[in-house]
């Protein structure tokens, strides 16, 4: 069985709230849940391919700074 996470998770969050994307990001990173590692791996290929390059700079040092 073939499954397009990606497809999947754009499906699966379509029609929800900004609070509902939000409540499931934070649920996500609280749990510490690995299964959920995918769909946030999702969540941000969209952030990234929708920002500007400052934006994307932001990012990256932001990562960048909380590897510890």
């Amino acid at each position: 069985m073939n499954i397009d996470i990606r497809k999947y998770i754009k499906d699966n969050f379509k029609d929800s709230s900004i609070e509902e994307i939000e409540n499931s990001i934070k649920d996500s990173v609280k749990d510490n849940d690995e299964v959920t590692l995918p769909g946030l791996g999702v969540f941000f290929e969209i952030l990234w391919n929708n920002t500007s390059d400052d934006e994307k700079k932001n990012i990256l040092n932001i990562l960048k700074n909380n590897m510890n």
